[in-house]
């Protein structure tokens, strides 16, 4: 008598590796970013007390999201470092109304040297020529350059992808205009194009969006429609293909997912483009407007005095956060690469 042995029970997964699957890490990604845009977009037209509660649940959501990525990406110290750096800044983002920091446009002491008290405070940082806290303006500046940056780059990777998703799966008169628009628009410089926009529209955070959606989705779908190109001759297309599946359904599920390595290199990258593109718009006087703090602003500011050694922490302070942001894009980016290459 043959005895079939029983199969061997599903080892349940573990809390953490619930919370690495796709959809759980999308609902805290949610849970992080959507009240942290709200506060900063739509902030100056809500209560103080509703635009601060709102970001409650963005902090633990910040927490873990940096705790899975450390671990998913532990075998690469780049990609640690990089995540660290900017998920300091992010957390600073959503916890700012949280700590104890005085208004970063209220006046207190012009040109207070940094570790000096007065008039009742201590400047940790220093002030700036008409006395506002540098550490406040610092820790709150953070705010509009990730949302406005990230805004801005995700509609661009949205634009962009869907028209390389399509160039390159459909062919024919589809891929010579879209391919044909796309060289029209990186024949411009991409700060004469950012310039010609803004100088058009007008500056706001909303019309830098417009701007590097214009000047950042060209790219993106020549990188998309490569790999589309490549990917579509795969077998697992020609098996969806012949069950009927719909061609948008295709590019969905069976294109996009199989492409994502390489978009989320470089998207890394381009985050930190993108914040440099602002950043300098704004020192421009093109970009992000008083009287809210932003670091752009703080350069474009301190410029007026940064010439002298004494005052010149004005301009370091803000130079430096912008550059640590941008080198943990960049790290991140490197780090992902180089996994990449390992798999």
């Amino acid at each position: 008598m043959t005895t079939i042995a029983a199969a061997a029970p599903a080892t349940p997964l573990s809390l953490f590796e619930r919370i690495r699957r796709p959809r759980p890490l999308l609902g805290l990604l949610l849970v992080m970013w959507v009240p942290l845009t709200i506060h900063v977009m739509f902030g100056p037209y809500m209560g103080e007390t509703l635009r601060n509660a709102i970001l409650l649940p963005a902090i633990p959501a910040t927490l873990l999201l940096y705790v899975v990525a450390v671990v998913s990406w532990r075998e690469s110290p780049i990609a640690v470092i990089g995540v660290t750096l900017v998920f300091f800044w992010l957390l600073m983002a959503v916890s700012a109304p949280f700590l104890p920091l005085v208004d970063p446009n209220k006046p207190l002491a012009p040109f207070a040297a940094p570790g000096i008290e007065k008039n009742g405070h201590y400047f940790l940082l220093g002030a700036d020529f008409k006395g506002r806290d540098m550490l406040s303006r610092m820790l709150w500046g953070c705010q509009r350059v990730l949302v406005w940056g990230v805004t801005a780059t995700l509609i661009a990777y949205v634009v962009g992808a869907t028209l390389g998703l399509l160039a390159g799966y459909l062919g024919g008169w589809w891929d010579q205009g879209i391919s044909f628009l796309s060289n029209v628009l990186l024949s411009f410089p991409v700060m004469v194009l950012f310039i010609l926009i803004l100088n058009y529209l007008g500056p706001s955070g909303f019309n830098i969006v417009i701007a590097v959606t214009f000047a950042s989705a060209p790219a993106i779908m020549r990188i998309v429609r490569g790999l589309t190109l490549d990917t579509k001759s795969r077998d697992y297309i020609f098996a969806a293909q012949t069950r009927g599946e719909h061609p948008l359904r295709i590019m969905v599920y069976e294109l996009l997912p199989n492409a994502r390595g390489p978009i989320i290199v470089d998207a890394c990258l381009r985050l930190g483009y993108t914040t440099v593109a602002i950043t300098t718009l704004t020192f421009l006087g093109l970009g992000l407007q008083p009287p809210d703090p932003d670091w752009g602003l703080m350069i474009k500011e301190s410029t007026k005095v940064a010439m002298l050694w004494r005052f010149s922490y004005m301009l370091l302070i803000p130079a430096l956060c912008v550059s640590s942001l941008i080198l943990g894009f960049n790290l991140m980016a490197d780090g992902l690469r180089e996994m990449s290459l390992r798999d």
